[in-house]
C-alpha cells in the first residue's frame, strides 16, 4: 500500500482513516466543512494531527501516536500540491517555475531546466516557456502548475479542485490533459463535480463531518448512493430507511414501494433512489397507479437546460417549462410528488 492514513484533528471534528494503493487516483469529496482541505493540509504539511499517522511507501509524514511525534517537513515528504489557483512565481519565467521543484532537490540549473522543458512539452505548454504567469491565461497557468507539481516527481500528487477556477471551455481540455498524466500515478483529487470523479479518479472517498461516509469503485458510488450529498451529485433522488416487504419504510414513516436490485432481509437498512425526470408534481392527490406520493412543502424551483427542477424538502423533480407554469409554484407553497413503483430501484446500505 503506497498511502497509510489515520488520522484526528480534535478542534476540526476530523476524524478519517483510508488506504491507496500505488498508481491508483482517488476522489475525494464532501459538502462544504466535510474535513477535505483539512486532509490535504495534513498531507502536505500544513495541518498537525492530535493523534495518528501518515505513511507514504518507506516514508513516515507524520506519526503522533503515543510516544511518538514524528514530522516531516513539506519540502522532503515526496508530496506536490495543485491548488485551484496555480500560484506561480511572479518573477520567475514559466520555464524556471517548473524547474523550481527538481532545483529544490539538488538538481543543477541545467539538469532542472531540461526536466521543466520535459514536462511543459507533456501539457502541451512547450511555447509558454519564456513568459512570465501575468502573461498567462487561466488554463494556461494551470496546466504550467501541473508541469511544476510533475516535475518534482512527487510520490503523492494532491489535487485541490483543479479546474474550479476555469472557465467552461477551458476545463475540458485540462480533464482530458489530467486524465493522461494521472495515468498509473497516485494522487488525491479533491472536487465537488462528479464527472471529474467519474473521468479521472478510479475510487471515491465521500467526507462528511470530518468522517468516511463512503469508499468505493467511482461507478458504484454514483449508482449506489448513500447520502443526500451524492445523490445529489448522481442527479437522483435518494429515500432511506429499513426494507419492508414490498419496499421500504422511511424513518417518518412514509412508505415507499419499488422493486430491489438484489435481496435484502427485512428489516435491514436501505434506500431507493429515483430520477427526478420520473417524479411528477401536482396540486391533486395521485391515483394509487402512482404508487408512491408525498405532500411536501416547496424548497426551491430553479432552471435547468429545458427542464425547471422543482425541489422539496424530500423529492425533486424535472418538469417543463409548461408544466412549471401551470403548476405556479414557489418556495414555501406545498404540493404531492409522486412516482410510480417500478420508477425507483431499491438497495442495501
Amino acid at each position: 500500500m503506497t498511502l497509510d492514513f489515520k488520522a484526528r484533528v480534535r478542534a476540526r471534528g476530523f476524524d478519517l482513516t483510508f488506504g491507496v494503493k500505488t498508481g491508483e487516483t482517488i476522489a475525494v469529496m464532501g459538502p462544504n466543512g466535510a474535513g477535505k482541505s483539512t486532509l490535504l493540509g495534513l498531507l502536505a504539511g500544513l495541518v498537525h494531527a492530535d493523534q495518528g499517522h501518515a505513511r507514504l511507501d518507506d516514508r513516515t509524514l507524520f506519526d503522533a501516536t503515543a510516544g511518538s511525534r514524528a514530522w516531516t517537513q513539506p519540502h522532503r515528504r515526496g508530496v506536490a500540491l495543485l491548488a485551484q489557483e496555480a500560484l506561480l512565481f511572479p518573477h520567475l519565467s514559466v520555464l524556471d517555475n517548473v524547474a523550481f521543484g527538481p532545483r529544490s532537490t539538488g538538481a543543477s540549473r541545467q539538469e532542472a531546466r531540461a526536466v521543466a522543458r520535459q514536462w511543459l512539452t507533456e501539457v502541451d505548454a512547450a511555447e509558454l516557456g519564456g513568459r512570465r504567469p501575468a502573461a498567462l491565461s487561466g488554463g494556461q497557468a494551470q496546466r504550467v502548475g501541473v508541469a511544476r507539481a510533475l516535475a518534482a516527481d512527487p510520490s503523492l500528487l494532491l489535487l485541490d479542485e483543479p479546474l474550479s477556477a476555469l472557465d467552461i471551455g477551458a476545463a475540458p481540455a485540462l480533464r482530458r490533459l489530467l486524465k493522461r498524466v494521472l495515468a498509473d500515478r497516485t494522487a488525491l483529487l479533491v472536487t465537488h463535480d462528479p464527472l471529474d470523479a467519474l473521468v479521472l479518479a478510479d475510487r471515491v472517498l465521500v467526507i462528511e463531518g470530518g468522517r468516511l461516509v463512503d469508499d468505493g469503485p467511482t461507478r458504484e458510488v454514483f449508482a449506489h448512493p448513500r447520502t443526500a450529498f451524492v445523490a445529489g451529485l448522481a442527479g437522483m433522488n435518494l429515500v432511506t430507511g429499513v426494507r419492508s416487504a414490498d419496499g421500504i419504510e422511511a424513518t417518518d414513516g412514509w412508505k415507499v414501494v419499488a422493486p430491489f436490485e438484489a435481496e435484502v432481509a427485512r428489516g435491514a437498512s436501505s434506500a431507493i433512489v429515483v430520477k427526478p425526470s420520473l417524479v411528477r408534481v401536482s396540486h391533486l392527490k395521485p391515483g394509487r397507479a402512482e404508487g408512491n406520493a408525498v405532500w411536501q412543502t416547496i424548497l426551491d424551483v430553479e432552471p435547468r437546460g429545458d427542464s425547471i427542477r422543482i425541489r422539496g424538502d424530500m423529492l425533486a423533480a424535472d418538469v417543463t417549462p409548461a408544466a412549471a407554469a401551470d403548476l405556479d409554484l414557489a418556495p414555501g407553497d406545498t404540493a404531492w410528488f409522486a412516482f410510480s413503483a417500478d420508477a425507483g430501484v431499491g438497495y442495501a446500505l
